[in-house]
């Protein structure tokens, strides 16, 4: 029954106040099973004001009272906000045998990567479909750090604890530590202004710091703090691993800094902040049935990897690189006074022949337009292509568009 009530709440509340690709988005994550988790933040949010719902086994929030979903999307596109994404596992992994382990169940090219950066990557299986995407950091030679999705909790910490597992029956040495939210939470720190707020509180210069950049530092006076230039949203930012019993604290001395003027965000525009920048969400875009290829995440498949041919599904993905595939995700711009496209929506060639469905969509506040992803048939994928959506039994028009639909704005080394 509370399950059956707070679905209602939710719908009713983003009924009024965001976009339909967000309230799909959150709904289709409500845990109904479980007493959700507290992070850190719990009463950090309910003394801001937050809506709290069940999200992946975790009351986070949805939006804050003192601005709209859209507003909150807007301000953190201009200056900045705080997302809470204490429900995200975070992991680390040891031993000199580590990075071999972890390749032997992604896609990345770890071995490549320099010390204190990082890469986004997947977990695939032996069909070549997702099971997760994540971010492995290189912290050391024998020192790996990966934030990956909560939904995905149970998953991810089966394929991990099996790598590490069979490579120790093997006499390697490699060791997993999954850290608990009680113990360690994560802030995402978003917009234009989020970098030179955080720059107030630490002592490293993070101008150095480049995007897929990690290092530690003190921050606020909390020493231990694990800084990684990356997001969610298409801006500059970082997230920010952080001792549990110190979140509030620093949450709030991020808020304190007059010189950013950051705002707390909940996850009504941190969704529609993704789908603007084209990123996908795990469960809608991607799944266990979808590769990297049909994705149209083949730069995830690190080359030096694909000549390696050694991580689950590799025959799959390799012989798709080779032979194609037949369908794409892509992404759609709809015609002034279309609806938004939803999950599951169809979409549909000019001859009324059903060629693909939505995945993500929502009305972007940036552009004032709805735009939507979704996998569409391979002739179809071109640049331009008309198609219709059936939204509520009728047709409207659209054409596949390029992706991010928004400029992404991350802080890339110099070349």
């Amino acid at each position: 029954m509370q399950s059956s009530i707070l679905r209602h709440v939710v719908r009713s509340a983003y009924s009024r106040a965001s976009g339909p690709a967000t309230r799909i988005a959150l709904i289709r994550h409500l845990s109904s099973d479980k007493t959700p988790s507290r992070t850190a933040l719990y009463e950090f949010h309910q003394k801001h004001s937050g809506k709290l719902v069940d999200f992946a086994g975790y009351w986070l929030p949805v939006q804050y009272n003192d601005q709209s979903i859209i507003k909150s999307h807007l301000y953190t596109r201009e200056y900045g906000s705080i997302f809470d994404v204490s429900h995200m596992l975070q992991t680390y992994l040891k031993g000199k045998d580590v990075i071999s382990c972890f390749e032997s169940i992604c896609t990345a090219d770890i071995k490549g990567l320099r010390n204190g950066t990082g890469t986004l990557t997947v977990f695939t299986n032996s069909s070549g479909g997702i099971l997760d995407d994540l971010i492995v950091n290189r912290v050391a030679d024998d020192v790996l750090y990966v934030v990956s999705n909560a939904s995905r909790k149970d998953v991810d910490m089966a394929n991990i604890s099996n790598a590490v597992s069979s490579f120790k029956t093997n006499g390697k040495d490699v060791s997993v530590q999954f850290l608990s939210s009680d113990d360690q939470s994560l802030l995402a720190v978003q917009g234009p202004n989020a970098v030179k707020t955080l720059q107030k509180l630490c002592s490293k210069d993070l101008s150095k710091l480049f995007f897929m950049n990690t290092t530690t530092d003190t921050i606020a006076g909390v020493e231990g703090c694990r800084i990684t230039r990356c997001g969610y949203t298409g801006e500059d930012g970082v997230e920010i691993s952080i001792p549990s019993a110190q979140a509030e604290h620093i949450a709030t001395a991020l808020l304190d800094q007059t010189i950013g003027n950051l705002k707390m965000a909940g996850l009504g525009a941190r969704d529609s902040l993704r789908v603007e920048a084209g990123l996908c969400l795990y469960g809608n875009d991607i799944d266990e049935t979808t590769t990297p290829v049909e994705a149209n995440l083949l730069w995830l498949v690190a080359k030096p990897r694909r000549v390696e041919n050694n991580f689950p599904g590799s025959d799959k993905i390799n012989s798709q690189i080779k032979n194609g595939v037949t369908r794409r995700r892509v992404g759609f711009k709809m015609d002034s006074g279309a609806p938004p496209a939803r999950q599951h929506v169809e979409i549909y060639n000019n001859e009324q022949q059903k060629v693909g469905e939505i995945t993500s969509g929502c009305p972007s506040p940036c552009l004032q337009q709805n735009i939507a992803m979704g996998y569409i048939r391979e002739e179809y994928k071109k640049l331009g292509t008309e198609i219709t959506l059936k939204v509520r039994d009728k047709h409207y028009h659209s054409a596949v568009a390029k992706m991010p639909f928004v400029a992404t704005h991350y802080y890339q080394a110099p070349k």
